[in-house]
């Protein structure tokens, strides 16, 4: 069994509510009847309007889609399902690990709002010591200065579909309260202007100890676990 994850790019213009429903409604169930199991569909929709995402493809990362299949090689019609709900389509094998578990009720919403980031590592940063920093130092840090609720770390093993952006390494999955979309006290869990500089001085002092920011982007989505 493998993970596949694929990032849906589309114009910003798109209404996000019509994009999920169009996947929910038409994309999803052609998936399963490609062999797709435990879907998770992400979603820049109306519930996470409010968030400032970092766009730097063009056009943006709109979705995000991910589903396992007893064999990737045999993803043609899954991808077909998606193919033409994108302006663009990236599809990635990734290795999973959830560090952080929250809780999703199987066909609803996820509550609060998952941050979506594509990150690099540090081009002289030596591999062993980028995987130590993020899974050991960085994992205490983002725990103790976030509101953080759910973590789901996805390393790209290799790009599935055809011009997949290869300047990143990974995909995480960050899940806040919904309140963390606008308001940077919640998202660095901090009750005070001085509180929220400390957090966020020590996360970036973090970040920038292993990661590599001019690749980097995120977008604020919905989750909806499709089991």
């Amino acid at each position: 069994m493998e993970k596949l994850m694929y990032l849906v790019f589309h114009e910003p213009e798109l209404d996000g509510e019509e994009l999920r429903t169009a996947l929910l409604d038409k994309a999803v169930p052609a998936l399963r009847d490609g062999g797709a199991q435990t879907v998770t569909l992400h979603v820049q929709d109306d519930a996470v309007a409010a968030g400032q995402p970092l766009r730097k493809s063009d056009p943006p990362v709109r979705a995000m889609v991910s589903f396992w299949l007893e064999n990737a090689d045999d993803r043609g019609a899954c991808e077909a399902a998606l193919a033409s709900h994108a302006s663009k389509l990236a599809g990635y094998l990734v290795a999973e690990s959830r560090p952080m578990i929250h809780e999703r009720s199987e066909g609803a919403r996820t509550p609060g709002m998952c941050q979506v980031t594509c990150i690099a590592k540090l081009p002289d940063l030596d591999w062993a010591e980028f995987y130590r920093i993020w899974t050991t130092d960085h994992k205490a840090v983002a725990v103790e200065t976030q509101s953080t609720t759910g973590y789901v770390r996805n390393v790209i093993v290799r790009p599935l579909t055809d011009g997949a952006p290869d300047q990143w390494h990974a995909i995480v999955e960050e899940t806040f309260p919904i309140g963390a979309l606008d308001d940077p006290k919640v998202f660095y869990d901090a009750s005070s202007d001085g509180e929220l500089k400390a957090n966020l001085d020590r996360m970036m002092t973090s970040c920038n100890r292993f990661l590599d920011m001019g690749p980097l982007e995120f977008t604020h989505m919905s989750e909806y676990w499709l089991g």
